[in-house]
């Protein structure tokens, strides 16, 4: 009754391929002492059982452990007892391979005297004996060893399944804390148009209606095209002008490149938003050139250099995550997969970051 339950447990499970692969491999066993016997036999009932014993023990031998003792116990801890009952399947399939062709070959030999060896002699019988229970026990670690890597192989897929739906969970949290983050540094920058320039806050709220219906339906998918980014990135910078006075120069330049290529969306505002924060003085000449450039061979190239004028410990603009969002978002999405370098230069007056992706094509 456990065989056949556990045969039909495993063909419900088990995908169709591996049940073909284990229906041919058993006929092909089967058929071996069929296709090295000696043409012309005349093949009965006893031919048959002699040909089919050892097949048949190690088939019974195999399933019983494939299908019950490992999966039942030494799967969960209970290996004396696995050992134990599976020492005691050994000596019995052992003893039917032994006593059983001993027997058929007595009968046949009586028939065949010509062809068929006699059964064996008494001081030989040891040695049989032993060649079946060592057949036995390579058909139990076989059964063993192929169930162990079935398991290890289903355990890494679900680690791998578990480490994927880690990455998507982290990726969805830095996306939804740099939405607010994003926001708020657009709202303090209308926040301080409004005070002096009423007609540009206006504009800038327009403005920020076309980021805020991208920053929200776009970021829902895990990359976006390069081009659509682009178009993002313009819409911000053109939003930033708005408040920017004349002795600020802004320098941009957006290319797609020559064919399509793919980025996580929202990955290089927080870098344009910090040179914006950090660029700009409001008693000096300051500069920002901001340049993304899709390649040829698929890298896309993010190169901001801006007058640097770094905020004090008192202002809270921006709360100072948005390069700590980028640095996790590029380890979860790019990670080996980019370079990027930053860092004050110019006797700390200038402030330059490059990044370098090596993008997804369509």
């Amino acid at each position: 009754m456990i065989i056949f339950a556990g045969m039909k447990a495993f063909q419900l499970k088990e995908k169709p391929l591996k049940v073909m692969i284990h229906v041919i491999s058993w006929i092909l066993i089967f058929s071996f002492p069929i296709m090295f016997d000696e043409w012309g036999n005349k093949y009965d009932m006893h031919h048959i059982l002699r040909n089919g014993l050892t097949p048949l023990c190690s088939l019974l031998t195999f399933y019983i452990n494939y299908l019950y003792l490992i999966p039942q116990l030494l799967f969960k801890g209970y290996s004396q007892r696995f050992l134990f009952l599976n020492a005691l399947l050994v000596l019995c399939t052992g003893s039917i391979i032994f006593y059983g062709n001993t027997t058929l070959s007595t009968i046949l030999a009586a028939d065949l005297p010509h062809r068929l060896p006699p059964p064996p002699h008494f001081k030989h019988k040891w040695f049989f004996f032993g060649k079946d229970l060592l057949m036995m026990i390579f058909v139990v670690c076989l059964s063993t060893a192929i169930k162990v890597n079935i398991r290890w192989r289903k355990m890494e897929e679900r680690l791998i399944e578990m480490e994927k739906q880690k990455t998507d969970a982290e990726l969805k949290n830095l996306k939804n804390q740099l939405n607010p983050h994003f926001l708020l540094n657009t709202l303090n920058n209308i926040y301080a148009l409004i005070s002096f320039n009423r007609e540009k806050a206006q504009e800038s709220v327009l403005e920020l209606s076309k980021l805020l219906r991208y920053a929200l339906y776009e970021n829902l998918s895990s990359e976006v095209l390069l081009s659509k980014e682009l178009e993002f990135i313009n819409n911000y910078i053109s939003l930033m002008r708005i408040r920017l006075s004349k002795s600020v120069k802004v320098n941009v330049k957006l290319d797609a490149g020559p064919r399509p290529l793919q980025i996580a969306p929202l990955l290089f505002i927080s870098l344009i938003e910090n040179a914006f924060k950090h660029g700009i003085s409001p008693t000096e000449d300051c500069f920002i050139d901001i340049s993304v450039m899709g390649h040829e061979d698929g890298k896309i190239t993010c190169e901001i250099t801006n007058s640097y004028f770094p905020k004090n410990i008192k202002d809270k603009s921006g709360s100072g995550i948005g390069l700590d969002q980028v640095q996790q978002r590029l380890e979860l999405s790019y990670s080996n997969q980019y370079q990027w370098t930053k860092g004050a230069t110019n006797n700390h007056t200038t402030y330059t970051s490059l990044l370098t992706i090596q993008s997804h094509e369509l």
